[in-house]
């Protein structure tokens, strides 16, 4: 029996989360399909351009992400906590960048008089829109459903285009955090779709190695295309490394962009048969640091969600044995 994802899903054990969606049965619906042959390639810069573009409405960061041909994966930081420090305005003008509204949150956003019972109204439903700006599955809804349309409207067809609404893991640990990151970054290798990390279009590696300079330009023309309100709030970027921990408040990423790199550069050469050789007998110097066997770690961030399925798997029979 499956459980819902409000149960899954606890700020207070983690704020990170690795979230996956598939086409269904499989698919290449995001790339070039085997079969027939169609390029759907286009549909992959369309989901990143939307990622960026819902981070920077929602209380989400995105530490790391990678656009398949059949599949997509996020590494996620939740901040619901974030929205509370934004004005009634202020979410008004995020939740109305996706969506039209009732025609009360229309007139508020245009100063129009109301009365006390419609400003009551107003206020419960940005109450509403504040824990919204903080959930993933709303999150995901505003992700996935809109290239669902535009896909079906292009195949001249209909039907569900995702195979699930999207699978979520949380990142209890450091390793957890960033063997899944590096799992994720190194998606396109694994699937000979790229040679090198700097390589790998629509990830979250290509994007740190060499970021792109035309991002708001593409998100408004995005925008544009899909006929959105005007988007008036920030653009945010990728989830800062912060280094070592610090005396100050940080949100980030607790290692360096240094030693990640050097870590998804050391875990890549294991990726290929012909380069073993070529591995260091040392460990990047974040391993050492978390206490890491070179071993585990290799095993780890090159096969995350097969692991994580075999653990969640034992630890549900221990909890049908005692109950």
């Amino acid at each position: 029996m499956t459980l819902p994802r409000k149960s899954l899903i606890c700020v207070d054990d983690t704020p990170f989360y690795h979230i996956t969606s598939r086409c269904v049965r499989r698919s290449f619906l995001c790339g070039v399909d085997h079969a027939t042959g169609a390029d759907y390639s286009h549909r992959r810069l369309f989901i990143e351009q939307r990622i960026h573009l819902l981070s920077s409405i929602f209380a989400i960061d995105i530490a790391a992400y990678a656009v398949m041909s059949n599949h997509l994966h996020l590494v996620v930081k939740l901040s619901p906590e974030g929205v509370d420090d934004w004005t009634h305005q202020e979410v008004v003008e995020r939740w109305t960048s996706l969506f039209k509204g009732p025609l009360l949150i229309q007139q508020y956003s245009k100063g129009v008089w109301l009365d006390d019972a419609e400003r009551q109204t107003v206020n419960e439903i940005i109450h509403t829109y504040r824990q919204r700006l903080g959930d993933i599955s709303w999150f995901m809804k505003c992700l996935n459903e809109p290239i669902a349309r535009m896909a079906n409207k292009e195949d001249g067809c209909r039907g569900h285009f995702w195979e699930a609404r999207y699978h979520s893991q949380a990142l209890l640990t450091q390793e957890a955090l960033l063997s899944c990151m590096t799992y994720v970054d190194l998606n396109p290798i694994r699937a000979a779709m790229a040679p090198t990390p700097e390589e790998s279009e629509h990830t979250s590696i290509k994007e740190r190695i060499s970021p792109s300079l035309n991002l708001a330009e593409s998100i408004s023309e995005l925008l544009a295309s899909q006929q959105l309100n005007t988007f008036n709030v920030p653009l945010k970027p990728l989830l800062p490394f912060e280094g070592n921990i610090t005396l100050n408040t940080q949100q980030g990423l607790l290692f360096s962009l240094d030693d990640y790199l050097t870590l998804v550069d050391f875990t890549g050469r294991a990726i290929c048969d012909d380069k073993r050789g070529a591995i260091a007998l040392h460990l990047p110097p974040i391993l050492e640091r978390l206490g890491i066997e070179r071993k585990t770690w290799l095993i780890n961030a090159t096969a995350f969600e097969k692991i994580y399925h075999k653990r969640f798997a034992k630890k549900r029979q221990r909890v049908k044995k005692t109950a």
